[in-house]
């Protein structure tokens, strides 16, 4: 019973939440685009001719912001390039290069180093977060390897004076990944957006400029 009177209630909320219409009314797949739309217009991160990847992108939508932030050069298409990169299936969203698996795998890296064709990355985006399971500590350490391993994204492909913004939870081992972001990245701030909602933990963190490019 109280699961179901739970799962009315979120639905209730879904339904009725700002986000969920205007993103519905704007044709975006996700309420999460508000979340980089409001990052990106306080700092600028999403700008002409840049490289970037959207790490765990499925369903898209912040691609699709991207993509929307890049159009308009002439003759249509983008001004700039923009891959996505997840294990789960994407619908195609135009102008953004999505390859599917495991960044990590040998087969996945030969494909993005074709589509980036000696280029290093302007901004990467990791919107990835594990299916948490309620045991503090467990999902922590999940949060904790995602961010991990987009840290280790970004050193490997990104320009030294690129930027990484992550999504996070404040909570059990953030102060780690904080500090572990202070020692990568030379200006760092945390936001939490107005479209992430009031009684979640979710913050996003922000690193600006690799201390140890590779």
């Amino acid at each position: 019973m109280a699961k179901n009177k739970l799962n009315k209630n979120w639905l209730h909320d879904h339904m009725n939440d700002p986000y969920v219409r205007l993103a519905q009314k704007e044709g975006y797949r996700a309420r999460a685009a508000y979340k980089l739309k409001e990052i990106d217009e306080t700092e600028n991160l999403i700008r002409p001719g840049q490289v970037i990847v959207d790490l765990g992108c499925t369903p898209g939508s912040w691609s699709q912001y991207a993509r929307n932030k890049l159009a308009g050069k002439d003759g249509g298409g983008i001004n700039g390039t923009i891959i996505g990169l997840d294990i789960l299936p994407m619908e195609p969203i135009a102008d953004v290069h999505y390859l599917q698996g495991d960044f990590r795998e040998p087969e996945v890296l030969q494909q993005l180093e074709s589509v980036l064709q000696g280029r290093k990355v302007d901004l990467v985006l990791s919107d990835m977060a594990p299916n948490l399971s309620g045991i503090a500590v467990a999902d922590a350490a999940r949060v904790a390897h995602l961010i991990e391993l987009a840290i280790e994204f970004a050193r490997s492909h990104m320009k030294p004076s690129g930027s990484l913004l992550v999504k996070c939870f404040n909570g059990t081992g953030y102060n780690e990944i904080l500090e572990e972001f202070r020692k990568e990245f030379k200006v760092v701030t945390s936001k939490k957006p107005k479209a992430s909602r009031d009684k979640s933990s979710e913050i996003f963190l922000l690193g600006k400029i690799l201390k140890n490019p590779l």
